[in-house]
């Protein structure tokens, strides 16, 4: 009797191990899951993007006259004072090159000038030698008159051929001035470049162009020794503590902005954050293409720091945070939780290891989290970063319950 009751406990213990298995084998195994807790608390929607720090009034210094400029000594940060430090010189243009032709004609010129004065100097001594005969004719006339051997009209006539021939005599010296002026520049028509540059520079050949403002040499853009036309930009100056940030944002970032509004300046090469109030926003938008080739409508927005931290510069990188929306007491829930059902936001809970998938109100949303305005309360635990293996009901095992 014994040996059958213990056949039966043996059968028995059989039949629970194999449900037991197929039981353990069959199961549904619950999904490891990360999970959060929906909390209370600040929360900022911000707009982030890369901007560049630049001088807000910079000037550019270009040349007023076509001419050759003297090589620019200045470099880059050099110190300048308004309208004392010269920042370029401008002398005028070489004279062109001559070719056989025009050569030949130049010096002929000059000797035909060279004769001409050689003329207008014999002319001279003519005159003269006609004035000095003249001369003594009056004296003697003068004596004759005196002693009423000629009458009053040959000594006025004789008079009359002195002025005449006075005349003449300045006639022909200012004819050597003229022919001397043409002689010189019939010979500077024969100058080539290398003998121009060669001829002594007059004090006031040159043009300097001083520094418009104080502060510092931004940029040279040209520094060679070189021929330039007007207009010709040189270099640019400005003063590197008055600063700006130039920013362009999406045109739909751009609308939840206003003047007045407050920014955060990271990521700009120092240790140190600082802030920068919105001076203006552009009203009208550009087009340009981002890096993955998508045509977007840009603003641009100008920030004035409220303090220019030591070490930034003309065309720096800064990463810009401008916050468009801000709340104190906010109930949040991570985006990494969020999902689309049916075209509304959802959730998964854990609840009782369970998942129950709940549908969502939410309004503001940032980088990190989203205000949830209905659905959900605080101190909920929500799954994170739900996968295609979760279900309404699904079981769930949670991994971190800390989030």
């Amino acid at each position: 009797m014994m040996r059958i009751w213990l056949r039966r406990l043996i059968l028995l213990l059989l039949v629970i191990g194999v449900g037991a298995g197929l039981y353990v084998a069959l199961r549904t195994k619950p999904v490891l899951v990360d999970v959060a807790t929906v909390e209370r608390g600040p929360m900022e929607v911000t707009v982030n993007e890369e901007g560049i720090a630049r001088v807000r009034d910079v000037y550019t210094v270009s040349s007023p006259i076509a001419g050759t400029l003297e090589r620019v000594t200045l470099d880059d940060g050099d110190p300048v004072r308004a309208n004392k430090t010269v920042i370029a010189s401008i002398r005028p243009l070489d004279p062109p090159f001559l070719d056989h032709r025009a050569r030949a004609e130049a010096a002929a010129a000059v000797e035909a000038a060279r004769s001409a004065v050689k003329l207008a100097q014999a002319e001279f001594e003519s005159a003269g030698t006609a004035l000095s005969l003249a001369m003594s004719e009056f004296e003697r006339m003068k004596k004759l008159a005196g002693q009423n051997f000629v009458s009053d009209s040959a000594l006025e006539k004789a008079g009359s051929d002195v002025k005449v021939k006075k005349a003449q005599v300045a006639s022909a010296q200012a004819n050597i001035h003229l022919r001397q002026a043409e002689l010189a520049s019939a010979e500077a028509r024969l100058a080539q470049p290398g003998n121009a540059r060669a001829m002594p520079a007059e004090a006031d050949c040159c043009v300097a162009i001083t520094a418009p403002v104080n502060g510092v040499m931004l940029k040279v853009l040209k520094r060679s020794e070189q021929a330039v036309t007007a207009g010709m930009q040189i270099a640019e100056v400005g003063d590197p503590k008055n600063l700006e940030i130039a920013v362009d944002l999406l045109s739909k970032d751009a609308v939840r902005l206003h003047p007045g509004g407050k920014a955060e300046i990271t990521d700009w090469g120092g240790g140190t954050t600082f802030t920068a109030t919105i001076r203006r926003i552009d009203p009208a938008a550009f087009t340009k293409v981002s890096a993955l080739g998508i045509e977007e409508q840009r603003v641009n927005v100008l920030l004035d720091p409220d303090t220019v931290p030591e070490g930034l510069g003309h065309d720096y990188r800064v990463y810009v945070r401008l916050v468009v929306w801000s709340g104190k007491d906010v109930l949040t829930v991570p985006i990494s939780a969020l999902f689309r059902a049916g075209g509304d936001w959802a959730v998964f809970t854990a609840e009782g290891g369970r998942a129950k998938q709940r549908k969502i109100t939410i309004d503001h949303m940032n980088s990190n989290h989203a205000e949830v305005v209905g659905g959900l309360k605080a101190g909920e635990a929500v799954i994170l970063f739900p996968s295609d293996l979760l279900a309404d009901g699904s079981p769930v095992e949670m991994r971190d319950k800390g989030g």
